[in-house]
């Protein structure tokens, strides 16, 4: 009897998207690989559409994301008379696939539980999706297979489960490629790749920069300040100089608040807190002038002008 714990199934499914109160997924088509892990060949394939119980559930329309129309899955076998095929390409191997660990296996579940039958069980379960994620890191993006297929030149992700199953293959053949060409000069090809993405820059306003330069080693640090330098205007040299040289500090302590220096507070805004309001007047004798501009002001109406202004000019002194 064939030992098929030591082989690798990639499956992946189509299902419907429920867009309405009660309605569950219906599987729609489902496509498995077996692969042997020691070659990389291909051993096995199965594909097949499913006619889901509920044709409402499908639109008469092909589906943006997978082209599936109800019209498509009308003639097809129900997931009761393919689920001994399933069954045996799946049970007792190793399951493989992207992000199937919260999706595709739990509908699996779901389809045999319909039928009233016990589910597959895997001797052991790669999640590509997770692997990818924690290994090759986010340099691809969102980490979606769309997004890993583009990073590498694969093409466009048909979103059919023979060909999307067979893409992760391949775009895990690529990433360990990668992968395996760093760790064989360590220090060198893996910061290459993180050199090359965009530093995170968060603007908080006009006059306050902050900059996250990337986790480099030291002489990656210093040519990354040298193309900063060459792309920037002198104005911005100096700007970004005193940024440097006066950076904001936050302490857990409330008491241990670093100051902003004086260049940054000019920078911001004019300091009105250490300026005394310069005023005609001793400060003591407010009231003594407001008697004297309220006596001024009544005889105004029996004062020439001329001797107003005087008598004004005589008090603000």
């Amino acid at each position: 009897m064939q030992d098929m714990s030591n082989e690798i199934v990639f499956f992946d499914l189509e299902t419907n998207v429920p867009n309405k109160p009660g309605q569950k997924f219906w599987v729609l088509e489902f496509g498995a690989i077996v692969v042997c892990p020691r070659k990389l060949v291909e051993l096995e394939s199965y594909c097949t559409l499913i006619r889901p119980g509920d044709l409402s559930a499908v639109g008469l329309n092909p589906a943006r994301c997978h082209g599936i129309s109800r019209g498509t899955v009308l003639n097809a076998p129900s997931f009761e008379e393919v689920a001994d095929k399933i069954f045996k390409i799946l049970d007792g191997r190793i399951w493989a696939g992207h992000n199937i660990r919260r999706f595709d296996c739990v509908r699996i579940k779901e389809a045999f539980k319909e039928i009233g039958r016990p589910a597959p069980e895997p001797v052991a379960l790669i999640d590509s999706l997770g692997v990818l994620s924690e290994k090759f890191g986010k340099r691809a993006g969102n980490m979606k297979m769309a997004s890993l297929a583009s990073y590498f030149g694969l093409g466009e992700q048909k979103h059919r489960s023979l060909d999307d199953v067979r893409m992760n293959l391949e775009v895990l053949k690529h990433c360990a490629t990668v992968l395996f060409l760093e760790s064989a000069v360590p220090g060198v090809l893996e910061d290459q790749w993180q050199h090359n993405s965009s530093p995170n820059i968060t603007t908080r306003s006009r006059s306050n920069v902050v900059t996250k330069e990337p986790s480099v080693p030291t002489t990656m640090t210093k040519v990354w300040h040298e193309d900063q330098k060459s792309s920037i205007s002198s104005p911005m040299k100096k700007r970004c100089h005193q940024d440097q040289a006066t950076p904001m500090m936050t302490t857990r302590s409330r008491s241990k608040v670093s100051k902003p220096s004086a260049d940054e507070t000019n920078r911001k805004s004019p300091s009105v807190l250490n300026r005394h309001r310069v005023v005609p007047y001793a400060t003591g004798s407010l009231g003594q002038m407001t008697e004297k501009v309220k006596n001024i002001l009544q005889n105004a109406r029996k004062t020439p002008l001329n001797s107003l202004l005087k008598h004004s000019h005589t008090l603000l002194r």
